[in-house]
């Protein structure tokens, strides 16, 4: 059973901008953060955040309309250490055809307006590694230019791995930091690099095995989806243990899938041995990726999935099944979330001894 990790640093003080449903607040907290104001506008995600974290003040709207200074008073006479920013992904994702044209690229700059007020010590930006490529370029540019307007110096964007920091899940992601008292801090270090990875095995080997349509007595969210039987009939086709659909005899192959270079994770199974893939907000559908259970005839659950994103156990999700998924395909891994705020923390403590 995965457990939330409790390792205290100084009492610094955060804010979470576009927060979902609270990962990263999780992970501040989990590494003694204060986190003083949440925001957010996704109906189901604000009541998983608010479940979790009744001590934080959410401002449940778009963040466009929100007034920094409201925050300003949150804060009272303390100064903010870090704010983190996890603008929506898509909008850089290689995935979005309107990559570079997505108005919701545009939502990252917003952070400038809560920056100039709010003077964070330091601010983390956590993207899907698009948020640096040429067609994001200008929404970059605007973003550190504004920034160091504001009085920032800004290190290099970093690509991390999940899968190096404890979670059993492969999760590329882009890290920027930026600090108004000094050199920005440094990314942290690889805590379960390669072979030490943690597994799938690891992760969901003990929760209890499920047929499609079954669920669990005790666990809600370990609940199996009940497949159609065309997919029950392939799932018995591809191989335990990190099958593919290359498997699946002719009459069961769709024709869009018949190109081995179109979405060949679809319909394919995880692997007990190694990292999950990255999950998506369709991480319990098989027809929208590697998200087979490896032994069993079905996807895999919410709590599988929670757990392959670092969530522990007793955090609690609110709204439909389809919320939750998204909730969690969207959310930062939680351990990934610890280790970058301990990296913070090395920085601010450097800078106050």
């Amino acid at each position: 059973m995965m457990t939330s990790t409790l390792q205290c640093e100084n009492e610094f003080t955060a804010i979470d901008l576009f927060c979902g449903c609270g990962a990263v607040t999780l992970g501040l907290k989990a590494r003694g953060y204060k986190v003083v104001a949440a925001v957010d506008n996704d109906p189901a995600a604000c009541g998983t955040y608010r479940t979790n974290h009744q001590e934080v003040v959410l401002y449940e709207q778009d963040i466009r309309t929100v007034e920094p200074a409201k925050l300003r008073c949150d804060l009272g006479e303390r100064a903010l250490d870090i704010m983190v920013v996890c603008a929506p992904c898509q909008p850089f994702s290689s995935q979005n055809h309107y990559r570079g044209d997505d108005p919701r690229a545009h939502l990252i700059l917003e952070s400038v307006r809560f920056a100039t007020v709010l003077k964070p010590r330091i601010i983390l930006y956590e993207n899907v590694p698009g948020l640096v490529a040429g067609a994001n370029t200008p929404v970059l540019d605007t973003l550190l230019q504004s920034l160091r307007q504001a009085g920032y110096l800004i290190g290099d964007p970093v690509s991390l791995d999940a899968a190096d920091h404890r979670v059993p899940q492969r999760r590329k992601r882009c890290v920027l930091f930026a600090s108004r008292i000094g050199l920005p801090p440094q990314p942290p270090e690889p805590q379960t690099p390669a072979p030490a990875r943690i597994t799938v095995r690891d992760a969901i080997g003990d929760l209890e095995p499920l047929s499609a349509g079954q669920s669990c007595a005790s666990d809600s969210m370990h609940a199996a989806r009940a497949h159609k039987p065309i997919a029950l009939q392939r799932m018995r086709h591809i191989s335990k243990d990190g099958g593919s659909r290359s498997e699946l005899p002719p009459e069961l192959c769709l024709s869009c899938h018949k190109h081995p270079n179109k979405h060949p994770d679809v319909y394919g199974r995880m692997k007990w041995a190694d990292v999950a893939p990255t999950l998506t907000t369709g991480c319990t559908d098989i027809t929208r990726g590697r998200f087979m259970h490896p032994n069993d005839n079905r996807a895999i659950t919410l709590r599988e999935a929670a757990r392959l994103q670092t969530f522990p156990d007793d955090y609690h999700f609110f709204g439909s099944n389809k919320d939750i998924a998204r909730q969690i395909g969207n959310a930062v891994p939680v351990r990934l979330a610890e280790a970058l705020a301990g990296a913070v923390a090395e920085a601010l403590r450097a800078q106050t001894e």
